[in-house]
Formats: structure tokens, C-alpha cells, sequence
């Protein structure tokens, strides 16, 4: 039976808004095909596959542990570290609005924040292409889901510690961006190095692929930013302009360092400039005016540039590149947001070049707290599943390439049909198909 109170919420529901929010979910979603046919062009020919098939497989894992813990640990309650367990299995999850501040079914509320959940599995897999076993990121997938961006989520944008506090993030630099980011070089250490890492060029082999993956992730992005107003207002037109202004600001940036640098202008720095300006607004798109949105975008390009720069030179093959285009992105995001945040456009808070000293320590805090916990959570959590099950596949499968070894298909068939190949003495598993052994 519905009481005076569910008629109330029901008759708040905004038509508008949500049709809206459904087509901003749905536009997130895109951004994990989008994601996939990105990262896939990055990696070699042999890896293709599997590495579009870690996002696909963050679609199916990541929406089932959001349904059954996640989300209700991200927002059920106002705990300081967690949530409650009061939405499990999507208890009280329905077509009323989930307080009576919004205009939206709860339902649709929850369908969108699972769309960020699923995109934030997917970006950490960049971090462990060409080598983690499939299952074993299916197993890191479920847990990661729930152990560390959930609760992250809660901190930013579910009433935890931070959110409490005042910290301002409009869309995700939290919980998606520095998460994602910092919990990738926990992974790639955790995981260890190609076998060729170091010895050889490890070039991507299909720019275009890259280049419209880009693409639909910016796309996409309009949908990520501007649905986090959660409805047709001025805080969704605010984000939703500045998600074209600030990307765009990023790419003239990266053009002129790419210039000064080699003197070409690359289609694989031009699509990773992209999802670095939107990554960078992310956190401020709601706060910000046009005009700042336009530096952040342009500042932005500077470190990241340089991170990507110089991280081959290390030790640390964080394949893909996570912590430079979101990590470190988010992170200058979250921080610049605390300097330049406006009240007279967002209606929320001023940052410190407004006067308000209060806001850029919170931010500054965030981006201490955040990182920190993402790191050590995830390095933990890869330790206890490597105690299990091997994370990694042997030199030999690394060799042959994911694609055949933990999927029996390629990206690319030749035509010769598959034959055996017999990997040297010692190795446990033989006879491994393969179509192309070259």
C-alpha cells in the first residue's frame, strides 16, 4: 500500500529531469564500449580482445556489486567512513525520489551512479593489460568495487567524512578520477612488468581505434558531468558547457607542447589530451565559471604531459598510463577547484582566490586522504587475491598474447586456422591454439 508520504515523493518526480538522467546513464555507459575501444588500440595486436574484454567485464561485475552492496554502502546513511546496509539488494530502491530534495525516482538515481562505478573497474584495468589473468581481474573487479570505490564514494558524494566537511566535487574526481589514477599504480606495481617492458617499444597498434575511443569518451562525458546536476538546472548546463570548453583548452596545450617537443602534433597525444581536460573538470564542472573551466583545462595539460613523459623512464609499467590522464588530472582538478570555486555561479561555496581559505584545505585534504587510501587499499587487496590464485600469466601465454590464451579468439584472423604450439619443458599448461604464431 502506498501512504500519504510515497504520494507526496511521487508527485514531486520531474518529467524532465528524468528523462534527462536516463539519457545522461545511458551516455555513461557508452563511455565503457568507449573506454574499451581506447585502451584496446593502445596495446599490441595479441592483446586487443582481452583488453576491450576488461571493460565489458566491468559492465556485467561492477553493476551486479553495485545492486547487491555497493551502492547501498556508498549511500544508505551518513556514516563518516561507510553507509549502511539498508539499500542491499536494492531495499527501498524505487520509483519514488530517494529524499525530498530530488526529482528523480530513486531507481534512476541508482542506474547512474552505477554507470560511474562500472567506468571506474574499467580504468583500472589500463594499469594491468597485456598480463593479469582474466579471472583474477574478475575476482579484483567484484571486490574493488565494493572495498574501494564504494567507499570512496561515500566520502565524496554520499554524506561521508568529506562531503561533511564541504569538500566540493561535482562529478567524480574522487571517487572515479584519483581513485582510478592511484589505485592503477598500486596494480601495476602489485602485478609487476611486462616481460618486454624496458627492452622494446611497446607501441600501440591502431591510432584510430585510440582516437575514436577518445571520442565517445568525450561524448560521453557530457552525460557524466552534466547528469550529476541530476536534472535540467543550471548547475547541469553549467558542467555540460564547461565539459566542451575545458577538453578543448587541454588539446590546443598539448598541441604546442607536442610541437616543442618532436615537432608533430600525434593523434595518440591528442586523444590522451582529451580525456585529460575532461578529466580535470570532472570534480568542477558545477563550480566553476566558463572562463575557469577554460584554464583548468589549459593547466591541466602541463603535469599530466609531463608525467607520461617521464614514466617510461621508470621501473613502473603502468601500462596505460592511468595515474598521468586521471590520477594526477583529478588530483589537479580537486585542487584548483578549492582556488577558484565561485558562489555566484554555483551557489555553493567560494574557493580562496574568492576568500574562502576553508575551501581549498578541504580540497587539499581530499586530495592527501583520497589517493593515500586508494593506494593501499588496492595494493592490499591484490596481495590477498595473489595468495589465492596467480594474478599474472606466465612469460610464455605473455608471449602468445592474451587474446588466445585466456580467450581462444583474435582480434585479427588470418586465415590459416588455428594449430598447436608447444611452449618449452617445464611450462604446465601445452598445446595452447594459436591462429597467427607469428
Amino acid at each position: 500500500m502506498i501512504g500519504l508520504g510515497d504520494v507526496a515523493l511521487l508527485a514531486q518526480v520531474d518529467t524532465g529531469d528524468t528523462a534527462w538522467m536516463l539519457t545522461a546513464t545511458a551516455l555513461v555507459l557508452l563511455m565503457t564500449v568507449g573506454l574499451g575501444l581506447f585502451y584496446a588500440g593502445l596495446v599490441r595486436s595479441k592483446n586487443t580482445l582481452n583488453t576491450f574484454m576488461m571493460s565489458i567485464a566491468a559492465l556485467a561485475v561492477a553493476t551486479v556489486t553495485w545492486a547487491v552492496v555497493g551502492y547501498s554502502i556508498a549511500f544508505d546513511g551518513d556514516g563518516a567512513i561507510i553507509g549502511g546496509f539498508g539499500h542491499a539488494f536494492l531495499q527501498g530502491v524505487d520509483f519514488a525520489p530517494r529524499d525530498d530534495l530530488a526529482t528523480i525516482p530513486h531507481l534512476v538515481f541508482f542506474a547512474f551512479q552505477a554507470s560511474f562505478c562500472i567506468i571506474t573497474v574499467a580504468l583500472v584495468s589500463g594499469a594491468v593489460v597485456e598480463r593479469m589473468r582474466f579471472g583474477a581481474y574478475l575476482v579484483f573487479a567484484a571486490l574493488w568495487s565494493v572495498l574501494v570505490y564504494a567507499v570512496l564514494a561515500h566520502w565524496g558524494f554520499g554524506g561521508g567524512w568529506l562531503m561533511a566537511n564541504g569538500t566540493l566535487d561535482f562529478a567524480g574526481g574522487i571517487a572515479v578520477e584519483m581513485a582510478s589514477g592511484f589505485s592503477a599504480l598500486a596494480a601495476a606495481l602489485v602485478v609487476g612488468a611486462r616481460k618486454d617492458y624496458g627492452r622494446q617499444a611497446l607501441l600501440p597498434h591502431n591510432a584510430v581505434y585510440v582516437v575514436l575511443g577518445a571520442g565517445l569518451l568525450w561524448f560521453g562525458w557530457f552525460g557524466f558531468n552534466g547528469g550529476s546536476g541530476f536534472g535540467t538546472n543550471n548547475a547541469s548546463i553549467l558542467a555540460f558547457a564547461n565539459t566542451l570548453l575545458a577538453p578543448a583548452c587541454t588539446l590546443v596545450v598539448w598541441f604546442a607542447l607536442d610541437l616543442i617537443r618532436g615537432r608533430k602534433v600525434t593523434a595518440i597525444g591528442a586523444a590522451t589530451a582529451i580525456i585529460v581536460g575532461c578529466v580535470v573538470i570532472t570534480p568542477a564542472g558545477g563550480y566553476v565559471s566558463p572562463g575557469w573551466a577554460m584554464a583548468l583545462g589549459a593547466l591541466a595539460a602541463l603535469p599530466c604531459y609531463a608525467m607520461i613523459v617521464w614514466r617510461p623512464r621508470t621501473r613502473v609499467d603502468e601500462t596505460l598510463d592511468v595515474l598521468a590522464a586521471h590520477g594526477i588530472a583529478g588530483f589537479t582538478g580537486i585542487l584548483l577547484l578549492g582556488l577558484v570555486a565561485q558562489e555566484s555561479w554555483n551557489g555553493v561555496s567560494d574557493g580562496l582566490f574568492y576568500g574562502n581559505a576553508d575551501q581549498f584545505l578541504w580540497q587539499a585534504i581530499a586530495a592527501a586522504a583520497v589517493p593515500a587510501y586508494a593506494f593501499i587499499a588496492t595494493f592490499i587487496l591484490l596481495k590477498v587475491i595473489g595468495a589465492v590464485m596467480p594474478l599474472r600469466a606466465t612469460e610464455y601465454e605473455e608471449a602468445l598474447g592474451m587474446d588466445i590464451v585466456q580467450h581462444g579468439e583474435e582480434a585479427y584472423v588470418t586465415g590459416e586456422g588455428a594449430i598447436l604450439i608447444s611452449p618449452p619443458d617445464g611450462d604446465e599448461e601445452r598445446g595452447v591454439p594459436v591462429a597467427n604464431p607469428v
